[in-house]
């Protein structure tokens, strides 16, 4: 019933006018807001759906994944833009001091968070 249908994804943050200027303006998606509601347009024909929550409580994990060629560059022209990301030093998940994770056995990969708190990557296919 649903095989094909055109599904997408969306979560909640707490501040839309920040998300936008985040996702826009940092990020350099193309976006747009109706009715109080964000929409990404990201590759490949996929939309995210961002929505205003007022109890927003920030994902514990990853939201949304953007692969990349290369994470080194990604940190660093995304780091250039204000971008901080996540240093982890945990049993089986380390990042270096730029917090990129290269020996985790899956891709390398680095974690950042939207205004909100939201948890998004940068990554290489395998």
């Amino acid at each position: 019933m649903l095989r094909d249908s055109h599904a997408f994804s969306g979560f909640s943050v707490d501040d839309i006018a920040k998300a936008t200027d985040f996702y826009g303006g940092t990020l350099g998606l193309e976006v747009t807001k109706t009715g109080g509601v964000l929409t990404l347009y990201l590759a490949g024909g996929n939309n995210v759906l961002l929505y205003p929550k007022a109890n927003h409580a920030p994902a514990t994990f990853t939201v949304l994944n953007f692969p990349v060629e290369s994470v080194d560059r990604a940190v660093e022209q995304l780091g250039k833009r204000g971008v901080r990301f996540e240093i982890y030093d945990l049993p089986g998940l380390k990042t270096d001091e730029r917090g990129i994770c290269r020996d985790s056995g899956g891709p390398v990969i680095a974690w950042f968070k939207d205004p909100a708190g939201n948890i998004l990557s940068v990554l290489e296919p395998m």
